[in-house]
C-alpha cells in the first residue's frame, strides 16, 4: 500500500455517515488527490463514490486516478463524476437522493459553491447539506482553499482560521477538517 493509500485509508476510518469534513490546503499540497484516494478507499470497501468538481475537467479525473494508480474502470458500477456547471447544494442533494448510506461525496470546492449569483449563500448550502448528510447517513468531504495570507512553515498546517472565506461561513458545521501542508496532514474532530 502506497503513502497516499495508507494515508487515505486512515483518514477514512476516522470518518462515519453523517460527516461533513473540510479537506483544505494551498494549490500544490495534494487536497484533490487526497479526496480521490479517500474515495477509492470508501469504494474499495463497497462503498460508492460521488465526486463533484467545478474545478477539474472529467478528462482531469480520470487522468488523476492513473496518477495515483487507480484504474478507473475498476470502479465503474460505484463511482459517479460529475462535472455539471449547476452544482450547487440544491444540484448536489437531487443527484445524491437514491445513494445509500456511507456514500462517500467529494465537493471540489466549497467556495465555488455560491460563485453563480443566483446561488443561495454558502452559508444556506453547507446548513442544508449538513443536514441532508446527517439524515441519509452520508460522508461529505469539502475541498478548500487555504487563504493567501497563511504563510507555511516546516510542520505547521494549515487551520481553520486559514480557510478562505470570500462569503460568510460558520466553519463549525463542519464536524471534522484535514488540513495539508508540504507532506503532513493533520487531523481534527467536533468542531
Amino acid at each position: 500500500m502506497n503513502n497516499l493509500a495508507q494515508e487515505a485509508s486512515s483518514l477514512l476510518a476516522r470518518l462515519s455517515p453523517g460527516d461533513l469534513m473540510l479537506l483544505g490546503a494551498r494549490p500544490g499540497q495534494g487536497k484533490t488527490q487526497l479526496s480521490l484516494g479517500l474515495t477509492i478507499e470508501a469504494m474499495k470497501s463497497g462503498r460508492p463514490g460521488v465526486f463533484f468538481t467545478l474545478e477539474y475537467s472529467a478528462r482531469d479525473v480520470l487522468n488523476l486516478f492513473k496518477s495515483i494508480g487507480a484504474d478507473p474502470a475498476d470502479f465503474r458500477h460505484v463511482f459517479k463524476l460529475d462535472t455539471s456547471n449547476e452544482i450547487n447544494a440544491d444540484y448536489i442533494m437531487a443527484q445524491l437522493a437514491a445513494m445509500p448510506e456511507g456514500t462517500m461525496v467529494v465537493i471540489d470546492y466549497l467556495q465555488l459553491l455560491d460563485q453563480k449569483r443566483e446561488n443561495p449563500e454558502l452559508m444556506v448550502q453547507v446548513r442544508a447539506l449538513k443536514s441532508f448528510a446527517s439524515e441519509r447517513g452520508l460522508i461529505m468531504v469539502f475541498l478548500s482553499q487555504i487563504d493567501r495570507s497563511y504563510v507555511p512553515a516546516a510542520g505547521r498546517c494549515p487551520g481553520l482560521e486559514d480557510v478562505r472565506l470570500p462569503n460568510p461561513l460558520d466553519l463549525t458545521l463542519f464536524n471534522k477538517a484535514c488540513f495539508l501542508n508540504d507532506g503532513a496532514l493533520q487531523f481534527s474532530a467536533s468542531y
